[in-house]
């Protein structure tokens, strides 16, 4: 990837790479934000729950300013085919990096629910902090491979995916078995359900980054394709 990574104008390079410094940044903001509301899952925290809530804001702003940047530096450099692929690729990267953080919110409003009624929800269904681990795994890896323009590192996290989403099904089998079983844990087990759904739906996101990574390195859109690596 010589050719985005360097170019004649010095300063054409240190635009891109405060750009994708800025996306990294966002990156870490939206990691920690997921690493937050799952701590919050585990332990009921108060802190933990306004935290991860109070953080979106700042990933939104700074969404917002991604998309400012990368629009006046197209404006600005009209740059060539392979530069605007880097450009459009930030761009969708960090509108899913934004639903990440919507996620983490809703698991962190959702642990809010659970906890103000009186419950842990842990004991009723520990194993969605394996699958918080997973997705998280995926976000880190599908960072690390915008960060090294890796491809073969994306197509790892698109085939993750699939590992997930099995996980995610037996957790709502498990969790629809219970209120079958006994419905007074409806309730509860919704709200964890809701919960699930937005892990899951973390990875999906953590596999569109991985998608448009390799968008960006090789040219190719793999969205709504079986991928596979070679």
């Amino acid at each position: 990837m010589e050719d985005i990574l360097h170019h004649q104008s010095s300063q054409f390079d240190e635009e891109l790479g405060r750009l994708r410094s800025d996306v990294l940044r966002m990156g870490g903001l939206v990691e920690n934000q997921v690493a937050t509301a799952i701590e919050a899952y585990g332990a009921c925290d108060p802190r933990a729950i306004e935290e991860t809530i109070a953080r979106d804001q700042d990933i939104n702003a700074l969404e917002k300013q991604i998309d400012d940047e990368s629009a006046q530096l197209i404006a600005r450099r009209q740059p060539t085919a392979v530069d605007l692929r880097l450009v459009f690729g930030i761009i969708k990267i960090v509108t899913d990096l934004e639903r990440i953080g919507d996620e983490a919110k809703k698991i962190a409003k959702g642990v809010r629910r659970i906890c103000d009624a009186g419950s842990n929800p842990t004991q009723f269904a520990p194993s969605i902090r394996q699958l918080a681990k997973a997705v998280m795994i995926m976000t880190r890896e599908s960072l690390d491979a915008f960060a090294r323009l890796d491809s073969a590192l994306a197509q790892k996290v698109i085939v993750d995916d699939d590992g997930v989403d099995a996980e995610y099904k037996e957790i709502l089998h498990r969790l629809v078995t219970d209120m079958i079983d006994d419905n007074t844990t409806i309730g509860l087990a919704m709200d964890i359900i809701w919960i699930a759904r937005a892990v899951e739906r973390i990875g999906d996101h953590a596999k569109n980054v991985a998608e448009h990574v390799i968008f960006i390195v090789d040219g190719r859109d793999v969205r709504h394709n079986a991928y596979q690596i070679d």
